[in-house]
């Protein structure tokens, strides 16, 4: 943990003799890294690490598995929320988390906050789900966590591979926040896939999970280009006995409008049709939308469109459903609900 705090007041010392921030006409800072250099570093890193978004398991002896979102931490000198959102996730046994953007506003310190927050679930996600002893080797005494599911063992919690994915969000990026955020997540688009169920005729179904880059209000071209090669579409063939069942997707920038005085979404308007039409064709189930800090709910054609309300305690200091819950059950049917969340800022 300690070694990554350091590197992120590294990483916070360059960007101050480096940085050159712009500023758009309506206001909002434009970081120095841009969409096009985030996702060409995004797509190289991904491919050098897929085996690190390799693909989940839901429990074989249970009737669904369920996953949990958030939305528009901003996470300051008080985590209290981020905290709450893995206690939750944790505690009600979700498959993983995912986080739809503007996690932690751009300081050093802020990160170092959320870094701490992630180790902590780390420690909890392994006392919960691992199997914990102490051992000697060599006359020092070690906590041993071993995942008996996959075989490995941890001897240091801040090794343990938590299941959070979050989007990269516009306030993660101003200040050249990109260093912060990817020193911690490396990868501002990937894709992660969930084997749901096998059925009688040995047929492996598939729930793919999308994560795109629109912390800018854009895809750019590079990631337009990427996803019309076909970076996204399901790598599993019905031929071969893999199928894919369920498709999710996760974006910062919103489609939709909550409210007439809302600001709607930064696309442009051919983005937004691409968008909207590769939904389709990846026959998407439901599709995930922060930024706006209110909650709405579409449905077109066929697909569910959740607008997530902040989660961040400055934004909403009241407790109130925040987060959702997404249940997948075996027979391919989806249920959601609103999860509450209870924390208050200590005073």
């Amino acid at each position: 943990m300690k070694k990554l705090q350091y590197t992120l007041l590294a990483v916070v010392a360059a960007i101050l003799f480096t940085s050159c921030e712009k500023v758009s006409p309506i206001g909002v800072l434009v970081a120095g890294t841009g969409v096009e250099d985030r996702v060409k570093m995004s797509n190289i890193y991904f491919k050098q690490h897929i085996m690190d978004y390799k693909d989940l398991t839901a429990p074989e002896d249970a009737d669904e598995y369920t996953f949990l979102v958030g939305a528009d931490s901003h996470v300051t000198d008080d985590a209290g929320r981020m905290d709450e959102m893995f206690s939750i996730g944790i505690e009600g046994k979700d498959l993983l988390y995912a986080h739809l953007g503007d996690i932690a506003d751009t300081k050093a310190e802020y990160y170092i906050n959320l870094d701490n927050s992630i180790q902590r679930a780390k420690e909890m996600y392994a006392d919960k789900f691992y199997k914990k002893e102490v051992v000697e080797v060599e006359g020092i005494m070690y906590t041993k966590y071993t995942d008996t599911l996959n075989n490995k063992v941890y001897f240091d919690t801040e090794d343990v591979p938590l299941p959070f994915f979050p989007v990269v969000g516009n306030h993660d990026i101003t200040h050249n926040g990109w260093a912060l955020w990817s020193s911690l997540f490396h990868s501002s688009f990937y894709e992660v896939y969930v084997l749901a169920d096998i059925t009688s005729d040995d047929t492996y179904l598939y729930d793919h999970f999308i994560f795109l880059d629109t912390a800018s209000g854009t895809l750019g071209r590079e990631q337009v280009e990427l996803i019309e090669q076909g970076v996204f579409d399901s790598m599993y063939d019905q031929e071969i006995g893999m199928k894919t069942r369920h498709t999710f997707i996760f974006s910062h920038t919103n489609i939709f409008r909550p409210r007439a005085v809302e600001f709607a979404s930064t696309f442009a308007r051919e983005e937004m049709f691409f968008l909207l039409d590769k939904f389709a064709e990846w026959n998407a189930s439901m599709v995930f939308l922060g930024h706006v800090h209110k909650w709405d709910y579409e449905k077109v054609s066929g697909v569910e469109y959740l607008t997530l309300d902040s989660m961040c305690e400055a934004n909403n200091p009241n407790p109130g459903d925040y987060l959702v819950r997404v249940h997948c059950k075996k027979d391919g049917t989806i249920t959601w609900e609103r999860v509450r969340m209870n924390y208050t800022k200590k005073r």
